[in-house]
């Protein structure tokens, strides 16, 4: 992207779950205030997730949320202001195939997340297994725009962003190192939202990155400096390219590390009162 005339700015980049959203996945009174004073203040930020646009949109609605924003931990990038994507880099046929029968050989239910022409999302998956999956499908399901539909009805011109699921640890764990072998594939995984003693597991193409995607923000919009605060692996690619970089609390070990410095925790409004403190809000 060529760099566009716009001022020099710092440019506050804010992961959700874990660092900027509660522990009800919503941004608090508190954090939503805290947004509006950026706003008033004229002071530039956005959103780099591991989500899709359609499990986020309706967080940050009214939020203030102007720019464009980062999903899918990088591979897409939508911009508000024209209502459009740019497509990153998408897994391929034979790369789907390896994560999908390493989920059948772990008794796991891997969730195809795909995209098409017309920029619409889609989720497709094989029979569900087990009862805490049936749950993630019903969450699936409650997003209207997303349609989620068997496997065998998945077209063969759409993108696959990327593949996800939920189970024990040991499962996950198996289907984390049945692919370690492909080097253009990348796994997040942790403790799942829906039940600690479980485990999900995030894999998409290698080159598409939160910190890619906002390095090439940085240079679209002409930002002097780039603030990122996170809490799991994911983010680490964006704190590598950042100027500053703030974990919450609660994150993991290594992304503290990574860190500038650890601020509260996400669900204590940890990144608005740093940003308060920061500005004099």
């Amino acid at each position: 992207m060529g760099r566009s005339p716009v001022f020099a700015m710092e440019l506050f980049v804010f992961d959700l779950d874990g660092t900027l959203l509660d522990n009800s996945s919503r941004i608090s009174v508190f954090t939503r205030d805290t947004l509006r004073e950026l706003e008033r203040n004229g002071i530039a930020y956005t959103v780099a997730t591991g989500r899709n646009l359609h499990a986020a949109k309706d967080i940050i609605a009214d939020h203030g949320f102007g720019l464009p924003h980062v999903y899918t931990n990088g591979v897409l990038v939508w911009d508000p202001r024209l209502e459009s994507i740019s497509l990153g880099n998408f897994l391929t046929i034979v790369e789907a195939r390896h994560i999908l029968a390493a989920a059948d050989q772990a008794d796991l239910t891997p969730f195809v997340h795909t995209i098409n022409k017309q920029h619409q999302h889609a989720i497709f998956h094989p029979p569900v297994r087990h009862s805490v999956e049936e749950r993630l499908l019903g969450v699936f399901a409650a997003r209207s725009e997303t349609p989620v539909k068997p496997l065998q009805a998945m077209p063969n011109d759409v993108q696959i962003t990327n593949i996800n699921m939920i189970g024990q640890n040991e499962s996950v764990d198996f289907v984390n190192d049945s692919i370690s072998n492909e080097p253009l594939l990348v796994a997040y995984s942790g403790p799942a939202m829906e039940d600690q003693s479980l485990k999900w597991i995030d894999i998409h193409h290698s080159e598409a990155s939160k910190g890619a995607a906002i390095a090439a923000l940085r240079e679209q919009l002409g930002a002097s400096r780039v603030i990122c605060f996170g809490d799991s692996d994911n983010d680490l690619s964006m704190f590598a390219i950042a100027d500053e970089s703030y974990a919450t609390s609660n994150a993991k070990d290594p992304v503290k590390a990574a860190a500038t410095a650890v601020i509260g925790h996400h669900h204590e409004d940890g990144v608005a009162r740093f940003l308060r403190q920061r500005f004099g809000l």
